[in-house]
């Protein structure tokens, strides 16, 4: 019985597996968002896209890209090392350990940052550096020291905008020529010493003490010249309504004046004998005045003429107001003849 194992068999099987084992290593899937940098010979070929690709085995192969993350323990970062072929074209955020900072006032500070890149030129990343993600982060770490110290501490705190676009400008050039595109770098946490802490707190209470004083001070003067208005407004009404009250006072006396004279003659001894008698009577409202500021009470020499004019004027006429009672009756009386005469 001849054996079925032959020779050519053993080839054809031979032959077949090795068909196979070059298959599966030619053929290279991709996934989505991710690229392989293929070397032939030790040199560059092509970059291979998402999607199915196939390489020739043993003499193709791809080249890998030294990574670096931190993995966070606690407080503490740890960097993890690792060789990858396959190349995430994704956005990456790498979120480095706190640096120590000096800034312009001479306080150190340590910030923490996070830095947000994404791989544009793949052959770039692999072979214009030696370690891509290293060279970022120290870069990022070196730009955070030039950049912060050109601050003062204070204006840190107020613009931590202003430093992540300054350090994203700053890094936007070297970072180009690695094929890599920095989208945004963020200053996430500011730590200080505890006396720089201490000295703030004590700064800050100062300040609200101050902002409390000058507050208090400002309402005060607001108060002050308010009430400053107040009086014043005040004090111009009360001249105004005084004026208007002097005027209709002396309106008064002069229809009083007019009506006497028109009732006993406007001659030039009866307008000296109702001015006399107008003067009199206001010594006379003055007197009571006068008696109480003391015990003696000294009358002009011209009082006594004054006084005698009223006891003349009032034997010859009365007094004015009797003198002004009887005009106007008769006036009256005058009106209703002519109103009679007038009906009959």
């Amino acid at each position: 019985m001849e054996s079925l194992v032959t020779p050519g068999l053993v080839i054809s099987l031979i032959v077949v597996a090795v068909g196979i084992f070059i298959i599966a290593k030619g053929l290279v899937i991709v996934r989505q968002s991710e690229v392989m940098v293929i070397e032939r010979l030790g040199s560059f070929n092509r970059v291979l896209e998402s999607g199915i690709n196939i390489i020739i085995p043993f003499i193709e192969k791809p080249r890998p890209i030294t990574m670096i993350r931190y993995m966070r323990m606690g407080d503490d970062y740890h960097p993890v090392t690792s060789d990858e072929v396959r190349i995430d074209r994704r956005e990456t955020v790498m979120d480095f350990p706190g640096q120590p900072v000096v800034t312009t006032d001479n306080v150190t500070v340590k910030i923490n940052g996070a830095l947000y890149y994404q791989i544009i030129d793949p052959r770039r990343a692999v072979y214009e550096v030696a370690n891509m993600s290293q060279a970022v982060e120290v870069l990022a770490k070196t730009t955070l020291r030039s950049v912060v110290g050109k601050m003062e501490l204070d204006k840190l705190f107020e613009s931590r905008s202003e430093v992540n676009s300054a350090i994203q400008a700053e890094m936007e050039e070297p970072a180009s020529k690695w094929g890599v595109k920095l989208t945004r770098v963020e200053v996430q946490d500011i730590s200080m010493p505890e006396e720089v802490e201490e000295a703030m707190r004590l700064q800050m209470a100062a300040e609200r003490k101050r902002r409390a004083t000058v507050t208090e001070a400002e309402g005060e003067k607001a108060a002050a010249i308010a009430m400053a208005q107040g009086q014043r407004e005040s004090a111009i009404l009360n001249a105004q309504g005084d004026k208007e009250s002097a005027i209709l006072r002396a309106q008064g006396e002069q229809e009083s004046i007019r009506l006497v004279l028109n009732a006993i003659g406007e001659t030039e001894e009866n307008k000296r004998t109702v001015v006399g008698y107008l003067l009199g009577q206001s010594y006379i409202k003055a007197l009571p005045t006068m008696a109480k500021d003391g015990e003696r009470v000294f009358i002009p020499y011209e009082s006594s003429a004054l006084l005698g004019s009223m006891g003349m004027f009032r034997e010859l006429a009365g007094s004015p107001e009797d003198v002004v009672r009887d005009s106007l009756r008769r006036d009256g009386l005058r009106g209703g003849m002519v109103a009679s005469a007038g009906n009959s």
